[in-house]
């Protein structure tokens, strides 16, 4: 057993997440149409803590989650928070933090969802979807001033499912509960646009 391992095992039975090694509650077919897990070969999911909330209807995993780059020929690891409710109904979206590479794409015309209001958000992230309608309705002034402050995220969502990431960052064991509470703060702003 690797430090990392037992860290998060620790980290589990202190905070009561179940844990397990590798990916016995099925996420890889719940992840198939992810955009990060779509990259690369070599796909891997360890180190799976989990909370399942009956009451609340959701069920939530945080798990390291790693591939094989082939441009690079590295492997990029990053920590992983998945989300599962019927409260949320999200249309296809992918925010990612924007790059110069974006910007340069939209001179060359590919578009992003970007909101005049909110020119701060616009300029730090790139929104794209399937319904720009849909995606404007459930991108509420509340997300938009959350991912304002709260910098460098990746989230996808699709129908029942919301994932949140930074791109190649690994967080270490400490800073998983705090990414918990990040995941709740996020389905509750999305579950609240669904009304």
């Amino acid at each position: 057993m690797d430090y990392r391992e037992n860290s998060l095992r620790n980290l589990a039975a202190a905070r009561g997440y179940q844990f397990t090694t590798g990916d016995e509650m099925g996420l890889h077919a719940k992840l198939r149409d992810f955009r990060l897990t779509a990259q690369g070969g070599s796909r891997t999911i360890t180190n799976v803590l989990r909370k399942q909330h009956g009451l609340l209807e959701h069920d939530v995993a945080l798990f390291d989650y790693s591939y094989y780059d082939y441009g690079t020929r590295h492997t990029s690891r990053q920590t992983v928070l998945f989300l599962e409710s019927q409260q949320l109904g999200l249309p296809v979206l992918r925010l990612q933090p924007e790059t110069i590479l974006h910007k340069l794409g939209e001179l060359l015309g590919m578009h992003d969802i970007d909101f005049v209001r909110f020119p701060k958000f616009s300029g730090q992230y790139r929104l794209t979807g399937d319904d720009e309608d849909y995606i404007r309705h459930h991108f509420t002034e509340d997300v938009l001033n959350y991912f304002t402050l709260n910098k460098g995220w990746s989230l996808e969502g699709i129908g029942y499912y919301l994932i949140l990431y930074k791109r190649g960052v690994l967080l270490p064991p400490e800073q998983l509960d705090p990414l918990y509470r990040r995941g709740m703060d996020i389905y509750r702003l999305f579950s609240s646009s669904t009304v």
